[in-house]
């Protein structure tokens, strides 16, 4: 079964400094017929102006990914990490039982735009942890894991039994997905458009994939998306 989430349908604001669309419910944006997907608690897409950000304040028992599509983002938390991240990279953190952040985009003219993704996670009380995924250089496959429980294959590592993936197709490309008994999938479409088991999708839309062996996408043009493979 394929339940789709148009892009346009998502909850959105526009605060001058920050524009914003909520796949799932969402600060003022409340919905209870889309409070989450599984272990899956939000996709925002944010647009970032120049030298604008997100003060610091407090995360717990949160699974908080953020990847970048364009511009860069500067971040400092309460474990000492100051790091800036850039595009086609992955940060992952893990609040447990308690973190405080900042993210600023450090450019004076250039917007900065990310996917900010939060997971519930496998308990409370995880100590606080950070890591990054970054692209191999070398490395050019359509299906790159990003985040995993193991942080295998040099994924970030993440506390929650959930694979995150980086599809990239070029135009008519595909490529095919198998989902375990009982698992389920959620795609999330960043750049392009493509067919997933024959819907069509473009940038900003998402689907709900339950019940289904395999996941078969198609590249109408060079298409991007986020699949995560859920428990």
């Amino acid at each position: 079964m394929i339940t789709l989430r148009p892009s346009a349908a998502r909850g959105h604001a526009d605060h001058g400094w920050l524009d914003t669309f909520h796949t799932f419910s969402f600060a003022d944006y409340h919905d209870p017929a889309h409070m989450g997907f599984r272990t899956l608690r939000v996709i925002n897409e944010d647009r970032v102006a120049p030298g604008m950000g997100f003060g610091t304040h407090p995360h717990r028992d949160m699974e908080i990914l953020t990847y970048i599509l364009a511009g860069r983002l500067a971040h400092k938390d309460s474990m000492g990490n100051g790091r800036e991240i850039a595009p086609g990279q992955l940060q992952a953190m893990s609040a447990g039982t308690g973190i405080t952040h900042s993210e600023f985009n450090p450019s004076r003219t250039d917007p900065v735009h990310l996917l900010q993704i939060w997971l519930l996670p496998d308990r409370r009380g995880h100590t606080p942890r950070y890591a990054e995924w970054s692209p191999a250089p070398e490395k050019n496959s359509a299906l790159t894991l990003l985040a995993s429980p193991d942080g295998r294959e040099g994924s970030a590592a993440i506390h929650q039994d959930a694979q995150l993936y980086l599809a990239k197709l070029g135009a008519a490309a595909s490529l095919t997905h198998p989902l375990a008994t009982g698992r389920a999938a959620w795609l999330q479409v960043m750049r392009g458009s493509l067919t997933l088991n024959g819907h069509a999708l473009a940038a900003g839309d998402g689907a709900a994939v339950e019940s289904e062996s395999a996941l078969a996408l198609h590249a109408s043009t060079d298409a991007e998306a986020l699949l995560f493979d859920l428990a």
